[in-house]
């Protein structure tokens, strides 16, 4: 009788869960990305898309690394990050066209296929410790979602069907996982399986099948999952900046499917915390040994690369959302400095965190989640740079790119001809197929004061808007050109928390820093001795230098700087060149300055719609 009931139980729940359900896609994004094939990068960008391939995705060991944990399979606790490395490959394929990275792709998939089992597992644990051990669920999960990625661009039929087998073994192993399973591990369940729900959200979206979607309402619970933002490393790290941006973002998506407030405030909590409550450091970069943080420190295990990965999938999983330009902001200030610090300028090395004072350290194998989620990342920027609108047509990063965008019943070749972030000077080239009539949308940096546009050398009469996107709506011809101009003045940012009195150096999107190395008198100081360094604001010189310590045409910031406190209200007694905050040598990013009235405060902190 008892059994019956819970069946009857069971089955009143799932009619009840479906009958909730609304159509897929009911939330329409403002914003919708433009097909990565369709876009060539250049500028910084796309030289780090480059070098990412080139000089590090193309020199790794595949087979001993990667691939052959899970062909032996004798691993009992030990993460790859086979799934991420998948992806990338998916998407770089896409993004170069290069045969070696498509043959890569093919060996990765085929190896990884080949060595699933007949009952779906496509992990590397010997049998007692699957799904149970921790990692396990977490690597499998990402496997299954370069899988998709490789049939959704490329059409690949036996990678969706390995992606579909594995998927139905955790879902038919999920109930072995015990309910004290957070106390064994020690660990949070959501940090446990990173990444699972989204996964499974993907295979839903591309399937149509149900039971990819009943996994996150029931087993996993996704439309109630809220742990707040937990301050601190504590007992289960539940303050895990990436286990939470990464079920933030499912939340985000699952909201389309079947929009419910709820689903916001965890991520509109991240938001509040990163941009009003000292949560985010200048870099862009946020947390302290993987988890929240709100006191400024800029030294040691700062800004986990894998939490840089996925605060950009949150800000532009947003921005798709509602529009809001600010996150475009963020996302750039994230891009140009935690992100691109987190690599070495020749692409072959990646960090695990990117402080902003003292040394920096690799991360010393091409395996694990921050090396794998970098290269993810990189591969997914051709995406961020244009969106498609009801309206028309949204530039939100800018960068040397050229793209072919897809309208209704016509085309629109759209290219950017820019030195950014040299400069803010970017001329946009218009072609559309065919006459018409639709809005180009701009979004207009915060730090740029007096930006300004012209069409065909025209100057446009626009209102800039905070948070929205400047709009020019005309009809367009080929050959059309916009000119953008956002100027480029050198700016001191007021620190806080730690950085309290001091003020760090930018100019556009670019944090600049010091390395020490350049000059002899500072050259074995460290971070924090470098840091009472008093720099005269009138000493800056209006225009960049040019300096190679990050790229090929990278910029630097020539001033002056006191040595001691007596140094204060005289022009300083050393000349320093500061060097973009990607520099690997840099070490010190905040410094005193004699009149704190001439610093102003970081333009991306204060609240978000």
């Amino acid at each position: 009788m008892k059994k019956t009931i819970f069946l009857f139980l069971g089955l009143v729940l799932m009619l009840d869960i479906h009958a909730q359900q609304k159509p897929f896609e009911l939330i329409k994004d403002r914003l919708s990305p433009i097909d990565q094939a369709d876009v060539k990068v250049g500028g910084e960008i796309g030289r780090r898309i480059d070098v990412t391939v080139y000089n590090n995705l193309l020199k790794i060991n595949i087979d001993a690394d990667f691939l052959s944990s899970f062909q032996n399979r004798e691993a009992k606790n030990n993460y790859i990050g086979l799934g991420k490395l998948i992806d990338t490959a998916v998407k770089m394929s896409v993004n170069t066209k290069d045969a070696k990275v498509i043959a890569l792709k093919n060996h990765l998939i085929d190896e990884v296929i080949k060595a699933q089992e007949p009952d779906g597992y496509i992990g590397n644990m010997t049998p007692e410790n699957r799904i149970v051990k921790l990692w396990d669920i977490h690597e499998m999960g990402y496997i299954i979602f370069g899988l998709i990625s490789d049939f959704k661009l490329f059409g690949n039929q036996k990678s969706l069907a390995a992606a579909q087998k594995a998927a139905d073994y955790i879902l038919s192993k999920w109930s072995m996982l015990p309910n004290n399973w957070e106390n064994q591990t020690n660990v949070a369940t959501h940090v446990g399986i990173t990444g699972i729900d989204r996964t499974m959200l993907t295979l839903y979206k591309v399937t149509g099948e149900k039971r990819y979607l009943d996994f996150c309402f029931n087993q996993h619970n996704l439309r109630n999952w809220d742990p707040g933002i937990v301050i601190g490393r504590k007992n289960l790290i539940e303050g895990h900046i990436y286990g939470y941006m990464a079920s933030s973002l499912a939340q985000l998506e699952l909201y389309r499917l079947q929009p419910d407030e709820k689903y916001l405030i965890p991520s509109r909590k991240a938001m509040d915390f990163i941009t009003t409550q000292n949560g985010m450091t200048v870099t862009g970069g946020i947390g302290q040994v993987e988890i929240w943080t709100d006191d400024q420190d800029g030294r040691g295990d700062l800004g986990e690369t894998c939490a840089t990965a996925y605060q950009l999938r949150v800000y532009e999983s947003i921005l798709k959302l509602n529009g809001n330009s600010d996150y475009g902001d963020l996302m750039e200030r994230a891009i140009y400095n935690a992100l691109f610090g987190a690599q070495s300028p020749d692409g072959r090395q990646i960090r695990y965190f990117t402080p902003f004072e003292g040394p920096r350290i690799y991360h010393n194998t091409d395996t694990y989640c921050c090396p794998c989620n970098y290269r993810r990342i990189v591969a997914d920027l051709p995406s961020m740079i244009y969106y498609k609108s009801k309206e028309g047509i949204a530039l939100n990063l800018y960068t040397a790119s050229k793209a072919k965008i897809k309208m209704e019943g016509y085309s629109v070749n759209v290219s950017q001809e820019t030195d950014y972030p040299n400069s803010g000077h970017i001329v946009v080239h218009v072609d559309p197929s065919e006459s018409r009539t639709f809005a180009l949308k701009f979004r207009i940096p915060k730090w740029s004061k007096g930006a300004k546009i012209s069409v065909n050398g025209k100057a446009e009469q626009i209102s800039f808007i905070p948070t929205q996107f400047a709009v020019v709506e005309r009809n367009w011809k080929a050959g059309d050109l916009v000119t953008l101009d956002f100027p480029m003045d050198w700016r001191l940012v007021k620190g806080t928390q730690r950085q309290a009195g001091r003020v760090a150096v930018m100019r556009g999107p670019l944090l600049f820093c010091l390395n020490p190395e350049q000059n002899p008198v500072l050259a074995k100081k460290d971070g924090a001795d470098i840091g009472k360094l008093i720099i005269d604001p009138a000493s800056i010189e209006k225009l960049p230098v040019p300096d190679q310590s990050v790229r090929p045409d990278g910029i630097g910031c020539r001033l002056k700087a006191g040595s001691s406190d007596w140094a204060m209200g005289n022009p300083g007694n050393i000349s320093l060149t500061l060097t973009e905050f990607a520099d690997p040598n840099g070490k010190c990013t905040y410094f005193k300055t004699p009149d704190l009235s001439l610093a102003v405060d970081d333009e991306l902190i204060g609240k978000l719609e």
